[in-house]
């Protein structure tokens, strides 16, 4: 299970990674969405990967522990707002500049990025 989640970080953050890197504003949005994916999944992971096993102490023999989980629920919403902002603040810069270039500037003639 720890290496199943380790991959899946690990290929998330790559993708996020490559997709900041990009010229243009949609692709930098989603890079950063999958880099808060797996900055949850990490989150997440930090608390025990247990199955049959509650967040509460009491409950189970080995209870995992719920601060990372109530981390990543507060961490959901803040990402879901910023990345909102970040898109509505993109779709302006877009209707304004007329490009989605995050320099403002137009690419070259037959710039297909």
């Amino acid at each position: 299970m720890e290496a199943l989640f380790s991959l899946v970080v690990g290929v998330l953050t790559a993708c996020g990674i490559y997709l900041l890197l990009r010229g243009r504003t949609f692709p930098v949005i989603i890079g950063l969405s999958l880099l808060s994916y797996a900055v949850n999944l990490f989150l997440f992971s930090s608390g025990g990967l247990r199955t049959n096993s509650a967040p509460v102490i009491g409950a189970s023999i080995s209870p995992t522990d719920p601060l990372p989980h109530a981390l990543v629920l507060t961490a959901i919403v803040i990402g879901f707002a910023m990345t909102a902002f970040v898109v509505i603040l993109a779709v302006r810069a877009r209707s304004e500049l007329g490009s989605d270039h995050v320099d403002g500037q137009q690419g070259e003639e037959g710039d297909t990025r």
